[in-house]
């Protein structure tokens, strides 16, 4: 029997576009568990059939087993979490300060938070071993960057062309801040420079039981902010008018985006382009509904930076091959930034072709 949707054609429509938005959620969660399997089958030391094997349960090799299960699991959810943590972030600060090129690495946000991890670590207060510790460093470094921006923002809060120029200010001065820093304690540079170009090496999963509840009470926070955001970004006015309180809700915006860069930080350094490029294209997949748009830059951001781990496992094997040097490792965040800052440069010159 066959059955003809009889219903009147806007009906059958808005049918549609209900539905399309979660064809986007099911496609972008079938690319996470992609991206996240790649992760897992691209490390050296085991062999694709050595890692299926492992996690089918049929293998008796504990060198094997210790690999996959302690080292590349924890490691592929870190860096989903991570990434998830950025993409929201960036959504939450672009939103909040109604400019599309703001993001954690150009609004002290992450600037900060690398400069706590990094001082902390050189008064010998935190290091990769010690991820609590890390977390609370970074945390009051990002609060202090985005707090130093606020203070300078002033009264001009509310105008993005402002806010970007004195961000951009605040992010060379912590930024020239952690050169300082490396310079008094040149001893510990070995052990910050991940926190500097961004790295998923080492992560265990003590970072994975820190940086999880962590991340999702910030992310529900997020989310519950969604209505105020999608006021703010049209306008203070607007805003006003529809009767919220525009101080507030930026602030509240603001406290959410530092926390959740503060735990992507901790966990996985500075990784450029993340927080202000998925944004871009989560409001390009879902629209400006942020109830959708928000979840939807949580899977962009885990995908994004998950594939790019996996990718930059994958050519570290290549380079070690090409150049006969077994210990090549190509940090993740060197490939996030190369690629963002192709990706800048085209969203950049659109925005100036559409003035």
């Amino acid at each position: 029997m066959t059955f003809v949707d009889t219903a009147p054609g806007p009906a059958r429509r808005a049918r549609r576009t209900l539905r399309a938005p979660g064809v986007r959620m099911g496609g972008l969660t079938l690319l996470v568990a992609v991206v996240a399997c790649a992760g897992l089958f691209a490390g050296r030391g085991v062999t694709p059939e050595g890692v299926r094997a492992v996690l089918l349960g049929a293998g008796d090799d504990p060198t094997a087993e210790h690999i996959v299960l302690r080292l590349r699991l924890p490691r592929v959810l870190v860096a989903l979490v991570a990434g998830a943590c950025l993409g929201v972030a960036g959504l939450v600060l672009q939103s909040a300060l109604r400019n599309p090129l703001a993001g954690p690495e150009v609004t002290g946000v992450t600037p900060g938070a690398v400069l706590g991890a990094v001082t902390a670590t050189g008064l010998g207060l935190a290091g990769w071993e010690s991820p609590t510790a890390v977390v609370v460093a970074a945390c009051i470094g990002g609060f202090a960057g985005a707090g130093l921006l606020w203070l300078l923002a002033g009264r001009d809060r509310g105008d993005p062309e402002q806010t970007a120029v004195y961000g951009v200010l605040v992010s060379a001065v912590l930024a020239g801040l952690t050169a300082v820093v490396l310079l008094v304690a040149p001893g510990e540079l070995g052990s910050v420079v991940q926190w500097l170009i961004g790295s998923t090496e080492g992560r265990v999963w003590q970072h994975w039981n820190l940086l999880w509840p962590w991340a999702a009470f910030w992310g529900a926070a997020a989310w519950l902010l969604a209505g105020p955001l999608t006021l703010l970004r049209c306008g203070d006015e607007q805003a006003a008018a529809a009767g919220l309180s525009t101080g507030r809700g930026r602030g509240a915006a603001l406290v959410c985006a530092v926390a959740l860069t503060a735990g992507a930080v901790s966990a996985v350094g500075a990784l450029g382009f993340v927080g202000l490029l998925v944004p871009h294209l989560a409001l390009a997949v879902f629209g400006a509904d942020l109830r959708l748009t928000l979840p939807g830059a949580a899977l962009l951001g885990a995908a994004v930076v998950c594939g790019a781990d996996a990718a930059a496992q994958l050519l570290s094997r290549l380079l070690a091959t090409a150049l006969d040097a077994d210990r090549l490792t190509l940090p993740v965040g060197a490939l996030t930034t190369c690629v963002g800052a192709g990706l800048l440069l085209v969203v950049a010159r659109r925005r100036a072709d559409e003035r």
